[in-house]
């Protein structure tokens, strides 16, 4: 199992929004060289939205292709239809990718029972370990930590990404799943406190453009160097509040594209970022690289 750094890696795009393969090449050479444990390709940092289904496949593909065992890949494959979700999933294990990412059915509001079936269902179709994505806060969908335990059972169920934020619901699961699932922070600027409880790592928004401190500090945090690691988490602090003072992806992409790392396309419905916060984001890129 995975532990430390995995990147939500944002998919790179030219101004007319066609996808940008050269640029996400080099970023995936940028995480490796850098130290991240894992790439998570096409989840809601890499616009998987307002790709089209052909779109999402060849970016795993790619990814798979491009690293080329060197690094795993974690494939974002969820959907609000299971059949969807599915499709993705069956994919993803096509292509070569290590793990899937299934975030929770948006929109349609399932209940708890539904949120069951609709994982087992898609577990079920691969023979790929899955982890889940719960991120109320986007989807109007709550995986609650009963059924994140009922899931576990399921063979290759085998972590959550839980961007909850809630540090204290975060520990009461880590307690509650069994030996060997992994619990993995989706919520960078509670990462580190989570991990203090028994995180596996963090799925980081920060890292597309801290990679190398951001994986460090998983590798502390994780070793049980909190001196080392809270070190670490004190510069990236104004990073991981300011790189969501819009909705995520627009202000990483944003960052990206002042540091030369991407070309400054986005799709809509969204949009680049707002200019009232350009300049604050500016000073604290400026303060972190210098």
């Amino acid at each position: 199992m995975i532990t430390g750094s995995i990147v939500a890696l944002v998919t790179p795009m030219h101004p007319d929004g066609a996808i940008d393969w050269a640029a996400l090449a080099r970023l995936i050479e940028y995480h490796i060289e850098a130290g991240t444990a894992a790439l998570g390709i096409v989840g809601t940092t890499g616009e998987s939205p307002t790709l089209t289904v052909p779109e999402h496949c060849e970016v795993i593909r790619f990814a798979v292709e491009q690293s080329g065992g060197r690094i795993p890949v974690v494939a974002g494959t969820g959907g609000n239809s299971t059949h969807e979700a599915i499709e993705l999933t069956v994919s993803a294990a096509e292509a070569g990718a290590d793990y899937s990412l299934s975030v929770t059915p948006y929109y349609n509001k399932p209940t708890q029972q539904g949120l069951f079936e609709h994982f087992q269902a898609v577990a079920r179709s691969v023979n790929l370990p899955i982890i889940l994505y719960n991120v109320p806060g986007r989807t109007g969908c709550d995986l609650l930590n009963d059924t994140v335990v009922r899931l576990s059972q399921v063979d290759n169920i085998v972590a959550i990404k839980d961007a909850t934020g809630d540090i204290e619901r975060g520990k009461a699961l880590i307690q509650a799943v069994p030996d060997g699932f992994a619990v993995f922070s989706g919520d960078d600027a509670t990462a580190l406190e989570l991990m203090r409880h028994g995180g596996r790592g963090n799925v980081s928004v920060t890292a597309n453009i801290a990679a190398a401190d951001m994986a460090a500090l998983c590798r502390f945090a994780t070793a049980g160097q909190w001196d080392a690691a809270e070190a670490i988490n004190q510069r990236l602090t104004d990073l991981n509040r300011l790189l969501f003072i819009e909705s995520n992806p627009i202000p990483i992409k944003w960052a990206m594209v002042q540091q030369g790392m991407i070309d400054n396309g986005i799709r809509l419905p969204l949009t680049p970022l707002s200019e009232a916060h350009r300049e604050t984001l500016a000073k604290a890129l400026e303060a972190y690289f210098s």
